[in-house]
């Protein structure tokens, strides 16, 4: 199947980038190379173009009730300008995709994974009642801006904010959002991000993303960055994949996302497998995923056996090399037995058995603006 350009392939391509298909796209893999790119983004702050995602629009009086049948969240007392990370949740609790969800006033703004957009937005259409609406935002780029300059940077260009009275975007706290205007465009600049660093995902108009892109490179603490280090930076950060850590045949609690699960909704259950989930809230699920660091400079990669002794315990869901700690990490489930942090475990790589240990995640602490 060809891949669909997105609107700043032009400008991946003057910059070099190495392009690879990723969710039907061609993305940037990187530019200067991957430990650079990541490098650069724990000092200074880098670019990433992530339009990939599927950017959803749901609107209509009880939206926020609707999206609660279909998601554990607490999106009922989600405040305009606020933000919040959930899971669309199949009927038995597996995890269908995880997904940002953001009160934008007079509608929700959801932002859900590339390579699952469009099975999001059936299943979601599926089960929505009349007088709601669902829309793709099909014509909008998403920018993340990650890093501990992204701030300064950002707020170099002449913003607007178009909420009276609201912050400017240095005001922003984490999983904060609000619109602004910028040379004509207006932006919904949200305070987030998938990196473990501060940063802003930014919402702009297609036709203008080219032009922001190239503001925002001209500042000289930006750089570009690829796939590959936004990788290995939520790898370090401990931020779960889908499709790699999470699929339907998991659910929230093993996932280590009992956090997704609002208190209310807690109390009152009402969402997918509320019963089954509720349940291992109590009793303590089979499995956890956990953070493991293994001796020597071998990457342990998905799918790579866990055991304890002789007895396998559980595989691995994600693993690379950490520029940051310079040392092999990888994320995977275990057997609750085994899930304790410094656990000695081994994990099997290319018929080598390598020695690692159960870690606290994230392996690198967060540093976002709360």
């Amino acid at each position: 199947m060809p891949e669909t350009p997105l609107p700043l392939d032009a400008l991946h391509r003057r910059l070099g980038a190495r392009m690879v298909p990723f969710a039907g796209h061609a993305m940037p893999l990187h530019y200067e190379g991957i430990v650079a790119e990541h490098r650069w983004t724990r000092l200074h702050a880098s670019l990433f173009d992530v339009s990939h995602m599927g950017q959803l629009r749901l609107a209509g009086e009880g939206a926020a009730a609707f999206l609660e049948t279909l998601a554990p969240g607490d999106f009922i007392g989600l405040r305009p300008g606020r933000m919040r990370y959930s899971l669309l949740l199949a009927e038995d609790g597996g995890i269908l995709d995880d997904l940002m969800v953001t009160h934008m006033g007079d509608h929700l703004h959801l932002v859900v994974n590339g390579a699952t957009k469009h099975a999001d937005i059936a299943h979601i259409a599926r089960h929505l009642p009349r007088g709601l609406e669902l829309s793709h935002a099909e014509t909008a780029c998403l920018l993340a801006l990650q890093g501990p300059e992204a701030a300064a940077a950002l707020s170099a260009l002449p913003l607007e904010p178009l909420v009276p009275g609201g912050p400017g975007v240095s005001g922003l706290r984490f999983l904060e959002a609000a619109p602004f205007l910028w040379e004509g465009a207006r932006l919904v600049i949200h305070r987030s991000g998938y990196t473990g660093e501060d940063g802003f995902e930014i919402t702009v108009p297609a036709g203008r993303a080219t032009d922001l892109a190239e503001a925002l490179l001209a500042r000289p603490e930006v750089r570009p960055a690829g796939l590959g280090a936004r990788d290995s930076l939520r790898l370090e950060a401990g931020l779960p994949l889908y499709g790699d850590d999470l699929s339907p045949k998991t659910e929230p609690v093993e996932a280590g996302l009992a956090f997704a699960i609002s208190k209310r909704r807690k109390m009152e259950g009402g969402f997918p497998g509320a019963g089954r989930i509720l349940s291992i809230l109590l009793e303590g699920p089979a499995r956890r995923r956990v953070g493991l660091r293994l001796e020597g400079r071998q990457p342990a990669r998905k799918g790579a056996l866990i055991l304890a002794g002789e007895t396998p315990v559980g595989c691995v869901t994600s693993g690379g090399w950490s520029p940051t700690l310079e040392a092999a990490i990888a994320m995977g489930y275990v057997a609750s037995g085994s899930a304790a942090d410094h656990t000695p475990l081994a994990i099997e790589v290319r018929g080598r058995r390598l020695p690692a240990v159960v870690v606290p995640l994230p392996f690198v602490p967060h540093r976002t603006i709360r």
